[in-house]
């Protein structure tokens, strides 16, 4: 009998697969093609650091753990590694037969070292000398005995050397420094209207003799491993779960692999002794094309074509909202409800900076799931403390890869006075609604925002979301009954 439905992280393949079917449909321009598969390679890598490492963890525990499951972790393990693998190939695909061509008859080139001239060759050498050197971290592997500890999502190159006075084989990695340097280096070329480019990983191949002067470069090929993200609090109903969090953060980028990803070209000799090396297993190994870390591509650049890029959709005001002398008395003539980004989220940062100011206003309470490091909103907090309102506000410390930043959130509204509550034992709290208690005529009015996304001023300008200003009784009095319980 067929199953009425998918589990939901084989489900999650098929959005994530949408947007990879983004990348290769020729309508959607070049740059933004290119996007999409940025969008696609970020989102795979947060999928395998908590959904498929969660797997591997369950795999590793045994079957007495699987008692209270409803399905067999190794079978859905085996069967995410299979569609993943499939979609890599097409990634590879689109990359090399689709979006390469039709950089090139936009005259803009993606050259391996390969194809350099003697300027261009030059160029990269004088590059690697000055800027990448001190960063290329060259480890040569002894089987069991040096285990060097691959940083987590780092890109390397894995080297087959061969001694040129004994003629004995090693292997060896070394660093590709793309966290201190960008990922695509532009070329010198005496045509103004052509765009050559290189990824720094093949400027760290065509020097990788300079690294190891004393051995023949017989084979380099790119991996990168990703590690577990997921917290594993033991015991999140008793204790300090903030101390724990803390705690747990310090351990994230030194968990165990979930994923070694790895130029499918490599042979399988050096894919073994790589294994060997980093204890890894069948479950732990992605295969994709020659390079890694494809969300940098995020970072391409653009070379002002606007014709390459969707044409700009500047969001619209709402005018009554972000030119009112106090929002909270346009609010009351009528409800308004956002949609960003396509509306500016300029009418929310108003509503709390408003908030801050306006003399009526005795209290404000705000649930507080992702906010941007740097936020007018937050500052507005603090801004309402100074001047006498009570401010309250629940940061949600479990929102994932985004914990140490409402933690430090947290400490700074609380060392400037806002009454700061943490995370709940046992949930995970996504609401995201804010009040505004506010006297008129001597009578408390409360006005909210009720709103599906952050209070974050930078995701605004990206993600879908909705949200409503309203000083409608039935709805304030129910949102004041979330803060109240």
């Amino acid at each position: 009998m067929q199953e009425r439905y998918k589990h939901r992280d084989i489900s999650w393949l098929d959005f994530n697969y949408r947007v990879l079917q983004e990348a290769k449909d020729k309508n959607v321009p070049l740059l933004e093609r290119i996007k999409f598969l940025a969008i696609y390679s970020s989102n795979l890598d947060e999928y395998f650091r908590v959904r498929v490492a969660n797997h591997r963890s369950l795999v590793r525990a045994g079957k007495a753990a699987h008692k209270e499951l409803d399905y067999t972790p190794s079978e859905i393990l085996e069967e995410i590694l299979s569609i993943v693998n499939e979609q890599q190939l097409e990634f590879s695909r689109i990359f090399e037969r689709e979006i390469i061509p039709d950089l090139k008859r936009n005259n803009i080139y993606l050259l391996r070292r390969e194809k350099l001239n003697k300027d261009q060759i030059a160029y990269i050498e004088k590059y690697f000398t000055d800027f990448m050197l001190p960063y290329a971290q060259p480890v040569l592997l002894v089987g069991n005995k040096v285990k060097p500890f691959l940083n987590n999502n780092a890109l390397y190159l894995a080297l087959h050397l061969q001694d040129k006075e004994t003629a004995t084989t090693h292997y060896a990695i070394v660093k590709v420094p793309s966290d201190h340097l960008p990922r695509f280096l532009e070329l010198p070329n005496k045509l103004k209207e052509k765009h050559e480019l290189i990824m720094i990983g093949d400027i760290v191949r065509h020097n990788i003799k300079e690294i190891f002067p004393g051995y023949d470069i017989l084979d380099s090929y790119s991996i990168k491993l990703t590690r577990d993200a997921e917290l594993y609090i033991d015991d999140e109903f008793s204790g300090n779960l903030l101390d724990k969090i803390k705690k747990s953060l310090n351990q994230r980028n030194i968990g165990q692999a979930s994923r070694l990803v790895y130029d499918r070209s490599m042979p399988r000799h050096m894919l073994d002794f790589l294994m060997t090396v980093f204890d890894l297993s069948s479950y732990d190994l992605l295969p994709e094309g020659r390079y890694h870390n494809n969300s940098d591509f995020f970072k391409f650049p653009h070379y002002e074509m606007a014709h390459l890029k969707d044409a700009a959709l500047p969001p619209l005001s709402i005018q009554k909202l972000e030119q009112a002398d106090n929002i909270f008395e346009v609010i009351a003539e009528h409800d308004f409800f956002i949609h960003v980004p396509y509306h500016k989220y300029e009418s929310v940062v108003k509503f709390f900076e408003d908030a801050a100011r306006d003399p009526n206003v005795t209290h404000i309470k705000i649930i507080q799931y992702r906010v941007a490091k740097v936020s007018r909103i937050m500052d507005a907090l603090k801004k309402a403390v100074s001047n006498g309102k009570q401010v309250s506000t629940f940061i949600e410390v479990k929102a994932r890869f985004d914990e140490e930043t409402n933690l430090m959130w947290g400490e700074t509204l609380s060392s400037n006075g806002v009454n700061v509550y943490y995370s709940m034992p046992g949930y995970k709290v996504h609401s995201k609604m804010a009040i505004v208690r506010r006297l008129e005529a001597g009578v408390p009015k409360i006005y909210a925002y009720c709103s599906t996304g952050n209070f974050h001023e930078n995701t605004a300008k990206l993600y879908s979301d909705v949200g409503l200003f309203t000083a409608d009784p039935r709805i304030t009095s129910e949102a004041t009954r979330v803060f109240s319980s």
